[in-house]
């Protein structure tokens, strides 16, 4: 009777793996602003950034999707602070967990 309760563990932990998010901004990413609207007029672009994180747990195993956008746009808002940007505009769509973002400087300019 053990048996059959022991075999649906590795299915639950890989459930409960997949709803997980590991990656959080850190305190100067917080400070930086996600223009879902591609609002940046009257900003000066500082650069672009590029990140990844895994979009699988194990094969034919896909974490919740997201989760991946939201750690994809948390470690850009990390990235963006290192180079002295207040605002990150997706430059189109995660593909296989990553995306390009550019960086913008808008404090100060609107």
């Amino acid at each position: 009777m053990a048996m059959p309760q022991l075999s649906i563990l590795p299915a639950l932990l890989a459930a409960s793996l997949v709803a997980c998010t590991w990656v959080k901004p850190d305190d100067a990413g917080k400070r930086v602003r996600v223009a879902y609207d591609g609002s940046v007029d009257g900003c000066q672009k500082v650069g672009e950034v590029g990140v990844s994180v895994r979009d699988w747990l194990l094969p034919g195993v896909r974490r919740n999707e997201m989760k991946v956008l939201d750690e994809l746009e948390s470690l850009a808002r990390n990235q963006a602070a290192t180079i002295d940007a207040d605002t990150i505009v997706a430059q189109g769509e995660a593909r296989s967990g990553e995306q390009r973002f550019g960086a913008y400087r808008c404090q100060g300019q609107r």
